[in-house]
């Protein structure tokens, strides 16, 4: 598979989107704590800035786990091409949904973590069985 084929793009592409929502994410925290005058390195003592320290903190775990699922199933899964990439982008707008729950209340991040996870068990799935095809036409 050549780096210019078009589900090689599309992957980068949504891990180019992936690391900008991390980023977006510590951007997050950072406006909270300028809001609420509480400065590095305390971590408690407002509830919107500990909810953005949530946020970021599950943000890179699932990002820890989503970025090799991605690239495994993008490199190895070749019967729909850009199926990998659709579920990528999935996660990326779980990650938005869960991030923008949790911050408005923690009671409200459960919609979005499930479609990362969703998203997630679904590029192991597919990573999967592309290995599999893979090892045994070898």
């Amino acid at each position: 598979m050549l780096l210019s084929a078009p589900a090689i793009i599309l992957t980068a592409a949504v891990t180019l989107l992936a690391a900008l929502i991390c980023l977006w994410t510590a951007i997050l925290v950072a406006r909270a704590r300028r809001r609420n005058k509480l400065p590095p390195p305390a971590m408690s003592g407002a509830a919107e800035v500990e909810r953005a320290l949530r946020v970021q903190g599950n943000t890179v775990e699932q990002v820890v786990v989503f970025l090799p699922l991605l690239w495994v199933a993008a490199l190895y899964f070749h019967m729909v091409g850009w199926l990998v990439s659709i579920i990528g982008l999935v996660w990326c707008i779980g990650r938005v949904i869960f991030a923008l729950g949790y911050m408005a209340g923690a009671d409200k991040r459960h919609i979005g973590f499930n479609i990362t996870v969703f998203s997630s068990i679904a590029l192991a799935i597919l990573g999967v069985i592309g290995l599999v095809q893979a090892w045994i036409a070898s």
